[in-house]
């Protein structure tokens, strides 16, 4: 078993190496679901922890049906991960259709190499998830994040494991959504999974003490402006005591 934890900036990061992680998946604006994070994070992310780290290649917010510069914009910032010496990066492209873009995706795998490729939650947001899975181990991806078509992977649960069964360890699948201490054991066990993906996400105070209380930079529903979003150390070690995790 395999603790991969999601983060959103540096110290996120440095702080789920600490409590335990056993791979950082590193992004950027946890509102929009994780894109890209800097060349800068990147790079200091690679001096301060010493662990695997996946690098989330999405170049905005919204769907995965991309634009020719897009997708251009996304094979640049595949080639910055690999100069900063990542271990992996996480993308998705999907066709208008709902289909997975394979003439897309298996220029992201050839382009990454040696790093290696996990397909993320677009997966759960294509056409038929039987389909493509096919279509992604073809490309040559090495995993696949989802939630089994479903909100949490909780509540696809079932169809999870059936793309296990089928995957037949041709390509490894990682549930990932509202994975928590309370389910992840129950998760593991019925699906078989041996890699599970969580963000154990909590938030806490700000540096500031004075706050403008008449201007929010994201809107009221979106993260707080004055608290700073991070894992759950105590969390993830609550995770960690249920398997037999080796960091």
């Amino acid at each position: 078993m395999l603790l991969e934890i999601a983060v959103f900036n540096l110290e996120s990061a440095i702080t789920a190496f600490n409590a335990g992680a056993h791979r950082i998946e590193l992004c950027s604006a946890p509102a929009e679901g994780g894109l890209t994070p800097s060349a800068a994070t990147i790079r200091l992310a690679k001096k301060y922890i010493k662990l695997p780290i996946h690098v989330m290649i999405r170049p905005r917010e919204g769907d995965f049906c991309y634009s020719e510069r897009e997708f251009e914009t996304m094979l640049l910032d595949i080639a910055a991960a690999k100069i900063a010496g990542m271990k992996g990066i996480v993308a998705g492209i999907l066709n208008s259709d709902g289909s997975v873009d394979a003439k897309r995706m298996k220029i992201v795998v050839d382009s990454a190499l040696p790093m290696n490729v996990t397909f993320h939650r677009a997966f759960d947001m294509s056409n038929d998830l039987d389909i493509a899975l096919e279509t992604i181990i073809g490309t040559g991806c090495e995993r696949i994040l989802t939630s089994g078509g479903k909100q949490t992977a909780i509540q696809g649960i079932d169809k999870i494991a059936e793309l296990i069964k089928k995957a037949n360890n041709r390509i490894s699948i990682m549930p990932g959504s509202g994975i928590n201490a309370e389910n992840c054991k129950h998760l593991a066990d019925v699906t078989l999974a041996k890699e599970l993906h969580l963000s154990a996400r909590t938030f806490i105070p700000g540096k500031m003490e004075f706050k403008q209380p008449s201007v929010t930079m994201g809107g009221p529903t979106l993260i707080p402006d004055y608290e700073q979003q991070q894992p759950d150390s105590k969390a993830m070690k609550d995770i960690l005591k249920q398997f037999d995790f080796k960091p």
